[in-house]
């Protein structure tokens, strides 16, 4: 992420005047069951999708599905936030998407299962979030349906 005295000053006042959630406290639920029992799904908000699928755009307030056997290559990143390093990403896309680490603690019997599907957000949203929390509350009935007991949110 670039130092604010590195960028314009039409970003640096952007970003400064961007809107910050306070929340008293953190949601927390503890898992019903052991992890080696579980299912677990990725939700992301790196701004992920499947190569040929459509890219995000700026403000996009959608998500994208990623198939949980995806191969790991068939999987890019088209955020667009100004402030936001995405060589690390490029490098290794476990960084913001665990999910080659999952996979093993699948095979290893320390984690159930995986969902079948995975979900993208684009991050560095503004206000008003309506359409971003309808389709957030959409994405977590599709969990719900697929059983999936734990979601790990990974943000970018």
């Amino acid at each position: 992420m670039p130092r604010l005295d590195q960028l314009s000053e039409m970003s640096r006042k952007t970003l400064l005047a961007h809107p910050v959630v306070d929340n008293e406290g953190s949601p927390w639920t503890a898992p019903r069951k052991p992890l080696r029992a579980s299912r677990l799904a990725l939700v992301t908000t790196a701004g992920l999708h499947r190569r040929g699928d459509r890219t995000f755009a700026p403000r996009d307030e959608t998500y994208r599905v990623i198939a949980a056997d995806a191969p790991v290559r068939d999987i890019v990143q088209s955020h667009v936030s100004l402030g936001f390093d995405r060589s690390d990403i490029q490098r290794d896309l476990n960084v913001v998407f665990p999910v080659d680490r999952m996979r093993e603690l699948v095979g290893a019997g320390d984690l159930g299962s995986l969902g079948p599907t995975f979900y993208s957000f684009m991050g560095a949203q503004y206000p008003p979030y309506g359409p971003l929390q309808e389709h957030a509350r959409e994405v977590g009935a599709l969990l719900r349906a697929d059983r999936v007991d734990i979601v790990f949110l990974s943000g970018a």
